[in-house]
């Protein structure tokens, strides 16, 4: 491992791997991950891990909360089995106490919160129980907004969208706007009084796919003091180039538009979260029109990361520069926003 990567606190801000996880008979949770999951996020340096709830479609829109509060117990046991390894963290101060520890600090986030739907008061009792981060749509349309995949329809938030971002900013989670259509961004910024992330998602002036960001939806986050988290999957990146390189130009595209300050990782790793939860008998080939199956070489899985730190380097970036967008500028906003009241 490079000795800067190796140096540096490194932070990703979105890898499925509860979805992996919940799939295994509840009795091996705790160990499940400790075998599968930690050594590679050990090998890739991870220091700061932040873990969705994604709700598959079979479990929408009836069995959305009951799977939510399954994932949210499943985090909680795997932390609790692995105490001398990674801490479930609910706070800056959480957080810099398990890296001051030698371990990974957890933090919970959902994605799209199907589990929640209309009844926004429900943000508080999952923030009771340690979510931190959440976005409220996917690719299609919630009760709360409609997902990039719906960018035709030119969806707004919905009034119930429009009190979860004021209740996320009361309690002290982070509105993530990955996932999120172009006028939900726009509405989001026009709402929003405190820093609002992109957990995973690139730049559409680089590749013009509906989950990237407009260079004024960057410079719309970075203006309010938030951060876009660059994604990892080769399709979002290019349409036939499945290189690191392409994902270099990503992060210095948004670099130039954002700021360095404003750049972090968001991988969205998923080979291996979709070979631990795809039944052999329907292998996903095609996910929303793009392949599911292609992957830029080396950096399928966590173990790869110290891979970005080289790749940076030999672009020619200063080691600060680095540094900030492997995972200080997260730890900062992390530290300073989550957990923490209006």
């Amino acid at each position: 491992m490079n000795d800067l990567h190796r140096r540096s606190v490194v932070a990703d801000t979105h890898n499925d791997l509860l979805c992996a996880v919940v799939s295994r008979p509840v009795e091996v949770w705790s160990d499940f991950f400790r075998e599968r999951w930690l050594p590679q996020l050990r090998a890739g340096g991870v220091d700061l891990q932040t873990l969705p709830v994604f709700i598959d479609d079979p479990y929408r829109p009836e069995g959305a909360l009951r799977r939510t509060l399954r994932m949210v117990e499943a985090a909680h046991r795997l932390a609790e089995g692995n105490p001398d390894d990674v801490a479930l963290c609910r706070d800056g101060a959480e957080i810099d106490a398990a890296l001051g520890g030698g371990r990974i600090a957890l933090v919970l986030a959902l994605e799209s919160a199907p589990g929640v739907g209309e009844d926004v008061e429900l943000l508080e009792t999952l923030f009771r129980l340690g979510v931190r981060v959440a976005s409220l749509a996917h690719f299609g349309r919630t009760a709360l907004a409609d997902g990039s995949g719906e960018d035709a329809t030119g969806g707004r938030l919905t009034k119930p969208g429009v009190a979860a971002v004021a209740e996320m900013e009361r309690l002290g989670m982070l509105y993530d706007v990955s996932h999120l259509g172009i006028a939900g961004v726009e509405h989001v910024l026009e709402l929003a009084t405190r820093p609002v992330i992109a957990t995973h998602s690139s730049a559409r002036a680089l590749f013009d796919h509906h989950r990237n960001l407009y260079d004024a939806q960057i410079r719309g986050i970075a203006d309010g003091g938030g951060l876009v988290c660059v994604n990892f999957f080769a399709p979002y990146l290019h349409a036939t180039d499945f290189t690191i390189d392409r994902l270099v130009d990503h992060l210095e595209h948004i670099v130039g538009v954002a700021g360095i300050e404003h750049v972090g990782l968001g991988p969205d790793f998923v080979k291996e979260v979709l070979a631990d939860t795809t039944p052999p008998c329907c292998e996903v080939d095609v996910v929303e029109g793009v392949p599911a199956n292609e992957y830029l070489p080396g950096l399928e899985g966590p173990a790869g990361l110290p891979l970005v730190t080289e790749a940076l380097l030999r672009r020619g970036w200063a080691e600060p520069d680095v540094v900030a967008v492997l995972g200080e500028n997260v730890r900062r906003l992390y530290r300073a926003e989550l957990g923490r009241p209006a």
